[in-house]
C-alpha cells in the first residue's frame, strides 16, 4: 500500500471500538466559570487527601509531582498532526488539575512522547516513558504493535509490574488486549478469544433497533475502509453487529479511502439491484460523499433509503463537500457531541480549556482518560492515603473499574472487562447541520443494556489457536 494512500485513511476517523468524533472547526459559543471548571476537575483535586507528607513512591512520583507520558502520532511528514488532540487534552487537563489544587497532594506534569506513525519511534516513547513516567494517558499511537516493553516495564523496585496505558484508542488488538491498557474506548474483540476461530466481537446494536421502529424491514450495502487491515476488521465487525441487529446484508464491500467517486459506481448499482433501503459506511466521511453523490446521478430516491454512519462522518467537512446531496445522513456518537456544552459540565470544560476551534474526538477520548487517571488516583488516595500511589495499585485500580462515564461525558463503560459501551445518541443531517434525533434531549445517552450485543465471525486469520 502506498504511503499516500495510508496517509489518507489514517487522516479519516478509522472505527476503534466505539468510534471517535472529530469535529474541529466547530462554532461554539461557550460560557464556562471558574467553578464550574472546578467541578468538572472534580472535588478531591482540591485537597491533598490523607496520609500525612507526601513522598515519593513510584517511578514518576515524587513528594511534589506526578509525571504523566502521552504516546501520541503528531509529527510525521505522512500525517502531520494526526493525533495532535491527544497531548493538546492531557496538557490542558493538567493545568485545569493544578489550578484547583492539584492531585494526591502533588501537582501533575505532562510528558509528550512523540510516537511519529513509527515502530521505531514508538517503541523508543514506552522505553523513555517507562524510565520516567507514572502512567501514559492518552495514548493514540498507530503502531503500538509490540507490547512486550509496555508489559515487562519495572517499577521503583524491580518488579516487572507493567506501564499502565490508559488508551484514547488502541489500533492493534496486542495493545487493546494488554494486561496494562485500559480505555474507556475499547477494542471491539472480547480479547478471550483473540486466537480462537471464530472471534468474539462485541458492538452496539441500538442504532439498528431505533431505525426498526420506523422501517419493519431493513437490508443493504456495508461499506469499510479496506486500506488497513485493523481498519477492514473494525469496520467488518460493526457490520456484523449491524446484521445481527436486524440488517440483511446485501452485500459487504471493501474501498480505499483514496478511491475516487467513480469507484462508487458498482457499488451504487449493486443497491439498485438489490432494492436497498439501507447504507452503512464505515470508511471516511469523504467515502461517503461520494457515496452518495454517485447515488444522486444515478437517480437513487435518496428518501426511501437510510443513509448510516459512525462518528466517522461527524466532521464538518462532510456537509461542507457534500451539500445538499448528504441531507439525511445519521450519525451516531457513544459520546456527546461538542455543542451540548451546556447539558454537561465536563464537556464545557473540555472546549474551553482546549478552545473551541481546536476540539475533535481525539482530544475528546485523551480528556476522558485523564478523567479515568483522576478517578483511579482519587480512589486509590481515598482508601489508603496519598502515599499509596504505585503502578500496581493503579492497575488494580482500573482493573476494578465497572462503571465509568466521564462525568456523564461519555457513554457509560465496563473499562475492567474491555465492554464497549452500550450507549448511544443519534444526529442527523438537517439543513445543513447536525442536529440530534435520539434521545432528543441535550446531554442524554440511550443506554439500555440490552443494546449490546456480541457476535462471532471469524475475522483474523493467520493466528494459531
Amino acid at each position: 500500500m502506498g504511503r499516500s494512500r495510508r496517509a489518507a485513511e489514517l487522516r479519516g476517523l478509522q472505527q476503534r471500538g466505539n468510534d471517535v468524533h472529530r469535529f474541529r472547526g466547530l462554532a461554539i459559543a461557550v460560557t464556562v466559570t471558574i467553578a464550574l471548571g472546578a467541578s468538572a476537575v472534580g472535588a478531591s483535586a482540591q485537597a491533598a487527601g490523607p496520609g500525612g507528607a507526601t513522598q515519593a513512591t513510584e517511578v514518576g512520583i515524587t513528594s511534589s509531582t506526578i509525571r504523566i507520558g502521552v504516546i501520541a502520532d503528531d509529527n510525521d511528514a505522512l500525517a502531520p498532526g494526526l493525533f495532535a488532540g491527544s497531548p493538546r487534552a492531557v496538557t490542558a487537563y493538567a493545568k485545569l488539575i493544578n489550578a484547583t489544587g492539584g492531585l494526591a497532594g502533588r501537582k501533575l506534569q505532562v510528558d509528550f512522547l512523540d510516537s511519529q506513525l513509527s515502530d521505531t519511534a514508538t517503541a523508543n516513547a514506552v522505553i523513555k516513558a517507562c524510565s520516567q513516567d507514572f502512567a501514559i494517558v492518552g495514548t493514540e499511537a498507530e503502531f503500538m504493535q509490540d507490547v512486550s516493553n509496555l508489559v515487562a516495564c519495572p517499577d521503583k523496585t524491580g518488579a516487572a509490574t507493567g506501564l499502565p496505558d490508559i488508551a484514547g484508542f488502541s489500533a492493534n488488538f496486542a495493545e487493546g488486549c494488554s494486561p496494562v491498557t485500559f480505555s474507556p474506548n475499547p477494542v471491539q474483540i472480547d480479547c478471550a478469544t483473540l486466537n480462537q476461530h471464530p472471534q468474539t466481537f462485541r458492538g452496539n446494536q441500538g442504532t439498528v433497533k431505533y431505525h426498526l421502529r420506523t422501517q419493519n424491514q431493513l437490508h443493504g450495502i456495508f461499506v469499510y475502509g479496506n486500506d488497513l487491515q485493523s481498519g477492514a476488521i473494525a469496520g467488518l465487525a460493526i457490520a456484523r453487529v449491524n446484521q445481527a441487529g436486524g440488517v440483511k446484508s446485501d452485500g459487504e464491500i471493501g474501498i480505499s479511502a483514496e478511491a475516487p467517486q467513480s469507484a462508487y459506481t458498482p457499488i451504487v448499482q449493486q443497491m439498485k439491484t438489490k432494492n436497498a433501503n439501507y447504507v452503512l459506511n464505515i470508511n471516511t466521511s469523504a467515502s461517503l460523499v461520494d457515496q452518495r453523490k454517485e447515488a444522486v446521478l444515478q437517480g437513487v430516491n435518496a428518501k426511501k433509503v437510510i443513509w448510516d454512519c459512525f462518528s466517522n462522518c461527524y466532521d464538518p467537512s462532510l456537509i461542507q463537500q457534500g451539500g445538499a446531496d448528504v441531507e439525511g445522513t445519521y450519525v451516531t456518537l457513544s459520546g456527546l457531541p461538542f455543542n451540548e456544552t451546556k447539558s454537561n459540565p465536563a464537556l464545557a470544560a473540555y472546549v474551553k480549556a482546549v478552545g473551541a476551534s481546536k476540539v475533535d474526538g481525539f482530544g475528546e477520548y485523551a480528556w476522558t482518560d485523564a478523567m479515568l487517571f483522576r478517578d483511579s488516583v482519587d480512589a486509590i488516595v481515598k482508601k489508603s492515603g496519598n502515599n499509596a500511589l504505585t503502578r500496581k495499585a493503579l492497575l488494580a485500580q482500573l482493573a476494578s473499574t465497572t462503571n465509568f462515564n466521564a462525568d456523564g461525558m461519555w457513554g457509560t463503560t465496563n473499562v475492567a472487562q474491555r465492554i464497549p459501551t452500550p450507549c448511544f445518541l443519534v444526529m442527523q443531517v438537517k439543513s445543513a447541520r447536525f442536529t440530534r434525533v435520539y434521545p432528543t434531549a441535550p446531554g442524554t445517552f440511550d443506554c439500555n443494556k440490552s443494546n449490546g450485543i456480541s457476535v462471532k465471525a471469524n475475522l483474523i486469520t493467520g493466528q494459531s489457536g
